[in-house]
């Protein structure tokens, strides 16, 4: 996770050698991770003239996903340990930060939307992105804004920021699944070096009780910064506690992700932010959210966007080589209406 590799770099990657993988038994556990060669380069995503973010590319392969029953630290739903293969992605090289977050809901032409009134649920979901109604009080939460990470916004809000993004760049942006996130964390390593923690990761011992601007500590092998911490970040899937126990452990399972349903409840974040403590910092840590992450919010019914309780998670986006037909066009089901 935050081990540091000496090995020649591309575009911010480690050159490693080829090893096929594909739906075969499985292999001693030292034949992982499997790495495929980078063919894809690091590039920029203007949102605005004067607005960009980089995105640095994430080699495809094979690694055993989940933790070791003997990791320090390690929670039940860590396991049992999997192989999984990811095809080739590139990931945003920072947390989405209000300065891009802004531009989505704050600035749009009309300016965020009213709450609604919940009077009749619709038929169908609108196809229109939708931006947040105004938050209930001040979504920094006063630990500051320019360069800062995104805080507090819901798993629908993350998702519908990334259809905003797609629509307005033309190029296919989303959360990434479980599977994506720990590989890109690991970044070619089988175990966290936790030694190395304080240099890469804002935690509990360090932060200061909040979140800090991106890109201030050091980045992974693969030149992603503030993944172990700052903020814990949301990945695409629906949370399901035993969900690696239904992946098979003699086969290696393709992409494998929980699709987010209509429910509110509960979905995956992943990583350390600045408030937790190094066993969170894990690459294999999983976390559901639920609705205590707004139990402040006096509103009703309480926001589909802003979460009153939660100031320690964000995102980021990754954005696929060869989008898996499975998540082609993939969405926020939740409304309004949604438990």
């Amino acid at each position: 996770m935050i081990r540091i590799i000496q090995y020649p770099v591309l575009f911010g990657l480690v050159a490693f050698t080829f090893i096929a993988v594909g739906p075969a038994p499985t292999q001693p556990a030292a034949k992982y991770p499997a790495i495929e060669p980078v063919k894809h380069q690091a590039y920029t995503e203007k949102v605005e003239d004067k607005l960009s973010f980089d995105l640095v590319p994430i080699p495809g392969g094979t690694y055993l996903m989940g933790s070791p029953d003997n990791e320090k630290d390690r929670a039940d739903n860590e396991g049992p340990q999997h192989p999984v293969t990811v095809k080739a992605f590139w990931m945003a090289k920072l947390e989405i930060t209000w300065d891009e977050y802004d531009v989505y809901w704050e600035n749009r032409p009309k300016g965020p939307p009213p709450r609604p009134e919940i009077a009749k649920k619709p038929d169908k979901l609108p196809d229109a992105v939708t931006s947040p109604t105004p938050p209930y009080d001040d979504p920094t939460f006063g630990y500051g804004k320019k360069g800062f990470p995104v805080i507090a916004v819901t798993h629908h809000a993350a998702m519908e920021y990334c259809r905003w993004l797609s629509q307005k760049t033309g190029k296919a942006y989303r959360l990434p699944t479980e599977a994506e996130w720990e590989w890109a964390a690991r970044a070619g390593t089988t175990s966290d070096d936790m030694t190395k923690l304080d240099e890469h990761a804002w935690y509990e011992k360090n932060s200061g009780d909040m979140p800090h601007q991106v890109g201030k500590k050091k980045p992974n092998a693969w030149g992603l910064h503030d993944i172990h911490g700052n903020v814990a970040e949301w990945c695409i899937d629906a949370y399901k506690k035993d969900f690696y126990a239904t992946l098979p452990k003699d086969k290696i399972s393709i992409m494998p992700f929980n699709p987010p349903t209509e429910d509110r409840y509960p979905d995956v974040v992943r990583g350390g932010s600045w408030n937790d403590g190094p066993e969170k910092c894990r690459s294999a840590i999983r976390r559901a959210s639920d609705k205590t992450w707004l139990k402040r919010d006096p509103q009703r019914p309480q926001s589909i966007w802003w979460m009153t309780d939660a100031d320690w998670v964000g995102f980021r986006v990754v954005r696929a080589v060869e989008e898996d037909e499975r998540l082609k066009g993939i969405r926020s089901k939740v409304t309004w209406y949604s438990n």
